[in-house]
């Protein structure tokens, strides 16, 4: 049960990202809190263990559901984070110390006041990336968009030697940044 509980991203939010239910998603939770309850009150036999775990799983994985479902149905809210995500990468891709302190950690984003997790789960959940890929993307983005030079956006990137950058981007796209930037040309 240990390991289930564990890939369940949503026992590492903070507080302030609880999960809000729809009346129907009420109803279904307290169904499922009685259908455990009515069976920690039968006598117990071999299957009883197996069966116990089997409903807190699939209150788990309603609790999973409900709060896909929230990031799903929350986009306006979300959109707002990823605004604001975007402008502390931007600010921490001008400032001077960003070349000494490396790339953005997921710990860089607590400035959002929302726990690394819930930053992860909800960039997952809108855009199919997880955090370094959407940093990634964002090197893709200057490279499709601005004129600057490849060394611009990877000392902007945090990057100590502009070969890195290449390196880096070409295995992750299986172009060079030169080639990526000519197809938008």
């Amino acid at each position: 049960m240990g390991k289930t509980i564990n890939q369940f991203g949503f026992f590492s939010y903070d507080v302030s990202e609880a999960l809000f239910l729809s009346a129907k998603e009420k109803e279904i939770t307290a169904n499922l809190f009685v259908t455990v309850a009515n069976e920690l009150e039968n006598n117990i036999d071999v299957f009883s263990q197996d069966v116990r775990v089997s409903q807190l799983v699939l209150l788990l994985n309603y609790s999973n559901l409900f709060y896909n479902s929230q990031c799903i149905t929350g986009k306006a809210v979300n959109h707002d984070i990823i605004t604001s995500l975007d402008k502390l990468l931007t600010n921490y891709f001008k400032e001077e110390n960003s070349l000494k302190n490396g790339m953005p950690s997921v710990i860089f984003y607590t400035e959002l006041n929302l726990s690394q997790r819930y930053v992860s789960d909800m960039l997952s959940s809108l855009t199919g990336l997880n955090t370094q890929q959407y940093i990634h993307r964002k090197a893709e983005e200057k490279l499709s968009t601005t004129n600057l030079f490849f060394s611009e956006i990877a000392y902007g990137l945090v990057f100590e030697h502009s070969q890195s950058f290449s390196k880096l981007f070409k295995s992750k796209t299986n172009v060079s940044p030169l080639e990526f930037r000519k197809t938008f040309n």
